[in-house]
């Protein structure tokens, strides 16, 4: 009987993708540059007087000039996923004794889920991605800078010392950048290592996401 071939399986998914790993907050790209990235609110423009409007045009435009490095802008749209809500709404009804109350939740919930149904109602979500490069670093000299780009430490896995230089410049840029979206009249959060993660999950499996949720890093456990 002949022997049957085993395929050898193919190269991991992460060979391709240009995150080294995520750590304390920051995403290491595998060229030694880092990312963080902040999830900002949204503002009614339109709702704005003119003279509203006016201020915040040029208050965006204050922050754009202040800066001195690239700044990514991100709009994810996903389809509304009302299934936790629906089912709050389930569990109400049940328990309500009022007979008129529990068959008014239950229109209310047919009517809700048919509007998403038919209406395609996408949920968006918007992200500023701030970037370290120490070559954009205009504060060091052009050789100091030059060296650190060059030196062996650009690997998949950054040096401790040399990540922790990098994190605090990355993040002197946040700080700056959600200071400047709060005067704008804008809320700005900074994603934790477990946002980050559950966010590229998210956007590299779009088709799984929902029925395969990303552990808790903290009840992730790691073999030695």
């Amino acid at each position: 009987m002949p022997k049957q071939k085993i395929s050898k399986p193919g190269p991991s998914t992460q060979r391709f993708l240009d995150i080294a790993e995520i750590k304390e907050d920051t995403v290491v790209l595998k060229d030694g540059t880092l990312r963080a990235v902040v999830v900002v609110s949204s503002i009614n423009f339109s709702l704005k007087s003119s003279d509203e409007q006016a201020a915040i045009i040029s208050a965006y435009m204050q922050l754009l000039n202040s800066l001195d490095y690239s700044l990514q802008i991100v709009i994810q749209s996903r389809k509304m996923n009302i299934e936790k809500y629906l089912n709050v709404l389930q569990e109400e009804q049940k328990k309500q004794t009022n007979e008129l109350l529990r068959a008014q939740i239950a229109d209310y919930r047919g009517f809700i889920s048919e509007l998403v149904s038919l209406g395609d109602i996408m949920s968006k979500r918007f992200f500023a991605v701030i970037p370290y490069d120490p070559l954009t670093n205009k504060r060091k000299g052009f050789f100091a800078r030059l060296k650190e780009i060059i030196s062996p430490v650009v690997s998949l896995k950054l040096k401790d010392e040399r990540f922790q230089s990098r994190r605090k410049e990355l993040f002197m840029r946040v700080n700056h950048l959600t200071t400047a979206l709060q005067g704008i009249g804008l809320t700005a959060i900074v994603l934790d290592t477990q946002s980050l993660i559950e966010l590229y999950y998210s956007v590299y499996n779009p088709e799984v996401y929902e029925s395969q949720k990303v552990k808790d890093l903290s009840k992730i456990q790691i073999e030695e």
